[in-house]
Formats: C-alpha cells, structure tokens, sequence
C-alpha cells in the first residue's frame, strides 16, 4: 500500500498534468489537505511531506488536532470546510486560520466579532449550493451575490472567493458544468468591485474538472489518505 508522502507525490502529479491541459501555471492551484476523521500523527507525516494547509469538517475534530499539533501552529494553515453552527462561531474565529462554509450574515458578524484583535484577519469563503441540491448546504448564486459585499465590509474578516460541493456527475464534461457557473459567479462579484480571488472547488474525484474552470484551491483527502473509515455523525 502506498504511504501518505507517495499518495501526495501522485497527487501533486495529477495536478500539474490537469494545469497543463487548463494552460494554467502549477502555481496557481493550492493543494488543501482533508484531513477529517485521520489522526494528528497522518496529518503530521502529510506535513513532513510538504503539506502546510489542512481542512477540517468538524469544529470539535479540528481544534483537538490543532492542539495536538500545537508545535506546528505557526507553520499550519487550518481551514475549516464544514457546516458552521453559530454556537461554535467563537471557538473557530480564535483557533482557525480560514472558514470556507460562510453561508447566512449572522455567521460572518460572529465570526467578525470574535476574531482576536491579536490574529490576522480571518479569511472566509462564501458557500454556495451551486447544483441547487435540497440536501446541501450554501447560498443560491442570488443570495451569494447579495450576501458578499456585506462579508466584505467586515472587520476582522476578509472575505476571500468561494466554496462548493457540486453534485456527482459522471463524465468530464458533465463535472465541468457547476464548476464553470461558480467561476462565472466569482467574475460576476468582481466586476461589482470585490477583489475575490479563490475558487474552493473540486476534490478527489472532480479535481481535474475543477482545475480546467478556474480553481485555485483543491481539497483533497481519500486520494492522501485512503478510504475513511465509517464515522459516528458528528455535529459541526
């Protein structure tokens, strides 16, 4: 079985092929590391391996393993990827370094509020249910176009680009469609002034896809770490 360090090697392959075929440089695709439900010690042995930026789903999840890594802080960049309660708000603003599942103003006021005057500005992604799925979280493209200029007024926030989760599909093509519509909805908001520059979209299975529309952050973490084991349900 592959280790965690040659998984990355393979992985970062796959990237610079799918920048290549996208006539994008290698650069400008950041690789973030999904390390939900494996241990601080796989997360450690990825960042012995290069790897600097992790997400975590789940609030409780991510802040233990921040601790147990506490030596590395200053060289980890954390991001939380899943669903925000706004009763969590605080203990995300003082222990993460990005939220990328923003998705109702009450939760970037929090958030804004409660980020430590110490810390640098907290950077956030707006969430947006791009494929228009009832079960998923995230703004419509209408309502992530009324609610971003309100993020972006924020103190302690600045709000960074977007975020999505779109629907399975089976053909390039097909994975293609949602993740062009999140890039043109990103165009859209800057022509209104935002300076956004991140496109939180594509993982394991859509990755190339995601790349080929404009990309410019890939959370990856089956392809790392192999198949996650099934999980308890956990509260965000």
């Amino acid at each position: 079985m592959a280790t965690i360090s040659e998984n990355i090697q393979q992985l970062r392959g796959r990237i610079a092929t799918a920048c290549e075929q996208a006539g994008r440089p290698v650069q400008s695709v950041t690789l973030l590391v999904v390390s939900k439900t494996f241990p601080a010690d796989a997360v450690r042995e990825a960042f012995a391996a290069g790897e600097h930026r992790f997400g975590e789903n789940y609030v409780q999840e991510g802040v233990a393993k921040i601790q147990a890594l506490d030596e590395l802080r200053a060289r980890i960049e954390w991001h939380l990827i899943g669903p925000l309660q706004s009763n969590k708000t605080r203990v995300v603003a003082e222990s993460f370094d990005w939220v990328h599942s923003v998705d109702r103003l009450k939760i970037a006021q929090r958030l804004s509020e409660q980020r430590p005057a110490h810390l640098p500005p907290l950077q956030v992604c707006l969430q947006v249910n791009i494929s228009g799925e009832a079960s998923k979280s995230g703004l419509s493209p209408d309502e992530a176009q009324d609610l971003a200029p309100q993020v972006a007024a924020l103190p302690r926030l600045r709000l960074r680009g977007l975020m999505a989760i779109p629907e399975p599909a089976s053909t390039l093509e097909a994975q293609r469609e949602p993740h062009r519509a999140l890039a043109q909805l990103l165009a859209r908001l800057n022509q209104r002034g935002l300076a956004l520059d991140t496109l939180s979209m594509g993982m394991s299975a859509d990755m190339e896809a995601a790349i080929l529309e404009g990309a410019t952050l890939v959370r990856v973490g089956s392809a790392i770490f192999g198949a996650r084991p099934p999980q308890p349900r956990q509260e965000g």
